[in-house]
């Protein structure tokens, strides 16, 4: 009877977290998870051999930036992940990475897309509108096929943006012009017409323009001719992750992956 009442007690005491030995302890609260990052990667092309050029990744190295971000946990999403968190006010747990390309290479058709596919990852894919259909670039139709590529679910994984009509220095091209309303006209057409060309060939709205060179990062005459043409985000070559949801949508930070960028070194932007 008397180890009961011992029982009984000590059980109380536990109960309303009070031992004799330790004295009145508070249970902590457990610890929030932190938010997590999106780090927006910059492609070029994919070879199949050894990188030489700077913009260049080779197939190996590719494959193991998307084995690195699977192994990782790192979600990949599109540019509509980076809008939900601005409404939302909340960059959501967990880290998370948005897959883009530059200029329009050939090896997007051949190389990079099968990859993707295989990992089941999607990616945003930026023209350089007035070298589709030649050299070492893409064709309308190939772009056709990527945009339209359907998987079971209803669920297009390719999306295409606009790098522009001619690939110029937007900013740097602003003293050779006259005043104000000429430049916007070339902005216009720069931005306008490679929106327009890319949506007579593709299934959805072009949302993302990517700044060629990077030039006129944050410059308001620019985001002001890409609101004015309908888009809702401009991703620049300003090196950085985001992680702060009110971030302007119209100088979204990237991470270009080069022919010798360590895959871990994604890790190490997004916090790892």
């Amino acid at each position: 009877m008397k180890n009961k009442y011992i029982y009984l007690i000590i059980n109380t005491l536990i109960i309303t977290g009070c031992l004799i030995i330790t004295g009145c302890v508070r249970i902590k609260d457990p610890i929030p998870e932190e938010n997590g990052r999106i780090l927006i990667l910059m492609y070029h092309r994919i070879v199949k051999g050894e990188a030489i050029n700077l913009y260049e990744r080779s197939i190996a190295d590719f494959e193991a930036d998307l084995r690195y971000l699977k192994e990782n946990k790192i979600k990949v999403v599109g540019f509509s992940e980076i809008e939900n968190a601005s409404v939302s006010g909340r960059i959501p747990d967990g880290h998370a990475a948005v897959i883009t390309f530059d200029d329009g290479d050939y090896s997007w058709y051949t190389l990079a897309s099968p990859l993707l596919l295989e990992y089941k990852m999607e990616a945003t894919f930026f023209l350089w509108v007035s070298m589709i259909n030649r050299d070492s670039f893409l064709t309308w139709k190939e772009v056709e096929q990527m945009s339209y590529y359907t998987l079971e679910g209803g669920e297009r994984p390719f999306t295409f943006g606009s790098h522009t009509f001619s690939h110029p220095y937007l900013l740097g091209q602003k003293n050779n012009f006259e005043n104000e309303t000429e430049y916007n006209l070339f902005l216009d057409y720069e931005l306008g017409v490679s929106k327009n060309l890319i949506e007579s060939h593709t299934p959805e709205e072009v949302k993302a323009l990517a700044l060629p060179f990077g030039d006129g990062y944050g410059d308001q005459a620019i985001i002001d001719a890409a609101e004015r043409n309908g888009y809702n985000f401009i991703r620049t070559s300003k090196y950085g992750a985001i992680e702060d949801p009110g971030i302007n949508l119209f100088t979204l930070p990237s991470f270009p992956i080069l022919n010798d960028t360590p895959s871990d070194l994604i890790g190490f932007y997004l916090g790892l």
